[in-house]
């Protein structure tokens, strides 16, 4: 099992998505700002001249250029100030895959010294899986800043400015869906599979892992009970979550189940009438993948003779198991963690009141064989 390069509150928060972080930059119009920037494109330029200085990410997409894929560019940035001189750093970044955020993978280029300092100069190549369309050029100076540079992050002084950039002779994405939760790939029945590649005209809009996210939209069917969502099969390493409609996380898998690396999860849609899959790769996994959908039902037991029951089912305060069970009761989640123990069951009743609503499975031995019978707990 790998360590997670997450915490389980950064999983349990709200997800965020489809607009560029704007808060941050800087607090201060004095001292170090970048001067000017300058992009000759394959049509149009951007030319700015930075002082005085500005509060905040400066918003100029009003300045436009456009870049083909696969093409070569010199960019120009004078960083500098707008009065004293200090320590600091720079950096720029293009979101070719159009995901809203500025990663590693598309820094331009990087500075850092005392102004005043020559003309920065980065020439750069366009890469060929940039998304065609319109996307954004983030240019960051931050006094007293060290590489790599946070383009979210908040300073006293330095600048942060935005400027489009429109990408042609790249990957036309046009008709693809499943991009993020306003446009999901639509799960019309289950069981449900789907062949996909998530290398390919997806970006990353899900903060878990920085790899290419595809969102599924599924409605439960009438009388369901849990969803289980299977990537095993799939040619890398995978990660699974699922958000509800207003995107918390419902639950998460990474290496668990039965072909790790690849994920597999069980959740309960007892409640739930929209969930959100999200298949995606471990850190930058990506490749092609399978997903794998199955339903199951209220009343459908599993891995149990007829013989045996459950009553009553749905339980509020407490059940009992009906056919001459005795022994070692274990109940158990959708993800298999045990919530109670029964040392020594002699058909008596088994209080609920401790136990959290939703679905769970009842297991025990009889005869020298193990069953599980599902039971629903209600307030």
């Amino acid at each position: 099992m790998k360590i997670f390069l997450i915490t389980a509150g950064m999983l349990l928060s709200s997800f965020s998505y489809a607009q560029y972080c704007t808060s941050g930059g800087p607090n201060s119009t004095v001292d170090s700002n970048v001067q000017s920037v300058q992009l000759t494109g394959s049509s149009g330029s951007i030319s700015h001249i930075g002082c005085p200085g500005v509060i905040g990410v400066q918003d100029l997409t009003v300045l436009s250029t456009t870049l083909n894929a696969t093409n070569s560019y010199t960019l120009n940035v004078q960083f500098g100030t707008c009065n004293g001189n200090y320590l600091g750093a720079g950096e720029v970044w293009i979101d070719y895959d159009q995901s809203m955020t500025f990663d590693a993978g598309e820094s331009v280029g990087t500075w850092s010294g005392t102004p005043p300092v020559p003309l920065s100069v980065f020439t750069f190549v366009v890469p060929a899986g940039a998304h065609n369309g319109t996307t954004r050029m983030r240019v960051m100076q931050h006094e007293a800043g060290s590489l790599p540079l946070d383009p979210c992050g908040a300073f006293s002084w330095g600048s942060v400015m935005d400027f489009s950039i429109v990408i042609t002779g790249g990957l036309n994405c046009t008709g693809y869906v499943g991009d993020d939760i306003n446009d999901p790939k639509i799960v019309a029945s289950i069981p449900y599979t789907d062949n996909g590649d998530n290398s390919y005209c997806y970006s990353n809009r899900n903060p878990v892992y920085p790899s290419p996210d595809v969102f599924y939209r599924v409605i439960p069917s009438p009388g369901s009970s849990s969803i289980h969502a299977s990537l095993c099969g799939s040619n890398f390493d995978t990660f699974l979550s699922v958000i509800d409609p207003q995107r918390n996380v419902i639950t998460y898998n990474d290496d668990g189940g039965s072909c790790a690396p690849q994920s597999e999860l069980t959740f309960s849609t007892v409640g739930v009438d929209t969930a959100y899959v999200i298949v995606e790769g471990w850190g930058m996994q990506m490749g092609l993948y399978t997903l794998q959908l199955t339903e199951d039902f209220v009343g459908v037991e599993e891995y149990s003779p007829s013989n045996f029951s459950i009553f009553p089912n749905p339980a509020q305060n407490y059940f009992s198991i009906t056919g001459n069970v005795s022994g070692e009761i274990m109940i158990t989640d959708l993800i298999g963690n045990t919530v109670d123990h029964i040392s020594n069951y002699h058909g008596e009743q088994i209080s609920t009141n401790e136990i959290t609503p939703g679905i769970y499975f009842v297991k025990f031995t009889c005869a020298g064989n193990n069953y599980s019978k599902k039971i629903i707990i209600t307030e």
